[in-house]
This record gives C-alpha cells, sequence and structure tokens, in this order.
C-alpha cells in the first residue's frame, strides 16, 4: 500500500497539498466539534 501510495504521489505531486490540506481541515473540524459538545443540564 505504503509504495502504491509513494508512487502515485510522486507521478502527481499536486494531490500532497491536497491531501495536506484536507487532513488539515479534518483535524480542525474534529476539535471545534469537541469543542461544541457541552452537556446540556435540565430546564
Amino acid at each position: 500500500m505504503n509504495e502504491t501510495m509513494a508512487a502515485y504521489l510522486k507521478q502527481h505531486p499536486r494531490m500532497t497539498g491536497v491531501l495536506f490540506t484536507m487532513l488539515l481541515l479534518l483535524s480542525q473540524a474534529g476539535t471545534a466539534l469537541a469543542n461544541n459538545s457541552g452537556a446540556i443540564n435540565g430546564p
């Protein structure tokens, strides 16, 4: 798997930036969702 991914990224260097950006956005979204999930105490 690693060899095929490395070969693919070698042939398509622009995808390295795309994958990095997606990883960055997903990690930020996960942190934002974790901060918003607070407990709601009754009325």
